[in-house]
């Protein structure tokens, strides 16, 4: 989950960092009001999960109330790559001698995350050059230490009081990667006032879906989120799958992005469900849904979810197709989508194109299903042969 700028400085400020503070307004005239407050120059800006928003013209500058709330009129309302901006935060603008980019990530190649600090920060901090963004990796178990912070700030070439001062921002930018399971932790840019002080003035955090559940006292204060890690706003059916997974800890069954084709998809099993879904589409078939589940999920979720996805307008078919399961019992998915089909008043046998659940229980749920007039596929059946037999019968072109 990608929060809004506003969201992660006040996250990140319980950590002991410092930033400048947003005023938030919903409408021109908000803005308008909240810029004669702060009485300077102000810097207005969309609260939006995307990024480039400096590029996108949706960070704008004013010199005073009346062209904060023209700068407003022209982004609340508007989109930005696909999500719809309906608040803007107003800010003193800060006059700085220099500014870096500060942040922390998941480095997956080394398995650990890695603190990272460039010389260049702001609008194209990605495209900087390799040798002006310093890396030092550390320990998830104990953290980025004080003197690992300074050592990183000395070798990007700091100096003076600067090295502690970036210092102890990144050991605390590290510390609440850890606490808040982030994904991603940035502050950019970190510049330098005049007065010699070191503040963030934007900040970025994502957080790990899987472990929201650890977040929630701290997520509480925020106000509303954003739904998904792309940053668009959730649609109805989205929220519905996520309600259903949440309703038992058991296994996954109910993380599903929507599209509009006609083919429901129930696919998954140690990361198998995007090969499966490309496969759908490389042999012509319009996805409904892509969706993973997997880790056992109750026949509860599963059929709750079935009766969701086929209750979509426009749904036609659906296919259930997993990897080789070892942890998910092949007979309790058989189950959930047996009696998902009956809550949405479906025949199984004119609705299920292909069921590919090999592994565990498979024998019983190829009898759960021939009881239905289906005949589950094997493990000697390719995921890309399912997707395609999924496919030809979605169309009618394969008995």
């Amino acid at each position: 989950m990608k929060l809004l700028e506003h969201q992660a400085k006040r996250l990140l400020s319980e950590f002991g960092l410092v930033f400048t503070e947003p005023l938030l307004a919903s409408s021109a005239a908000d803005a308008g009001q909240a810029a004669a407050k702060l009485a300077v120059p102000v810097v207005v800006k969309a609260q939006t999960p995307a990024g480039g928003r400096g590029k996108a013209g949706a960070v704008k500058f004013a010199e005073n109330a009346a062209e904060a709330e023209h700068a407003a009129s022209q982004l609340i309302g508007t989109e930005l790559r696909g999500h719809l901006i309906s608040c803007v935060s107003l800010e003193p603008r800060v006059a700085f001698s220099r500014e870096l980019y500060g942040g922390v990530a998941w480095d997956a190649r080394a398995k650990l995350p890695v603190a990272l600090l460039g010389l260049s920060g702001g609008m194209d901090v990605e495209e900087s050059a390799a040798d002006k963004v310093f890396r030092r990796w550390f320990d998830p178990w104990t953290g980025l230490s004080a003197w690992q912070a300074r050592e990183l700030a000395v070798e990007a070439g700091l100096n003076g009081k600067s090295i502690p001062a970036l210092g102890t921002m990144l050991e605390r930018l590290a510390g609440a990667f850890l606490a808040l399971d982030a994904v991603v932790a940035e502050i950019n840019p970190i510049v330098e006032t005049e007065a010699g002080e070191w503040i963030g003035l934007d900040a970025r955090i994502e957080i790990e879906d899987d472990a929201m559940f650890r977040q929630k006292q701290r997520l509480a204060v925020l106000g509303e989120l954003p739904s998904f890690s792309s940053g668009r706003a959730a649609t109805p059916l989205e929220l519905e799958a996520q309600r259903i997974d949440a309703m038992d800890y058991r296994g996954v069954a109910g993380r599903v992005v929507e599209f509009d084709g006609d083919l429901a998809l129930l696919i998954g099993g140690g990361g198998a469900s995007l090969t499966i879904f490309d496969s759908i589409r490389r042999h012509g078939g319009q996805p409904a849904n892509y969706c993973e589940i997997g880790g056992n999920p109750t026949a509860e979720k599963i059929a709750a979810l079935t009766a969701l996805l086929l209750g979509k307008a426009g749904t036609q078919k659906l296919a259930v197709i997993m990897n080789v399961v070892n942890n998910t019992r092949a007979d309790v998915i058989a189950d959930g989508v047996l009696t998902g089909l009956r809550k949405a008043g479906r025949n199984p046998a004119d609705v299920l194109t292909v069921f590919r659940v090999p592994g565990s229980w498979e024998n019983e749920a190829g009898a759960l299903l021939a009881k239905v007039g289906v005949k589950a596929l094997g493990r000697e059946v390719s995921l890309d042969a399912a997707a395609r037999l999924a496919v030809e019968r979605s169309n009618g072109h394969a008995a």
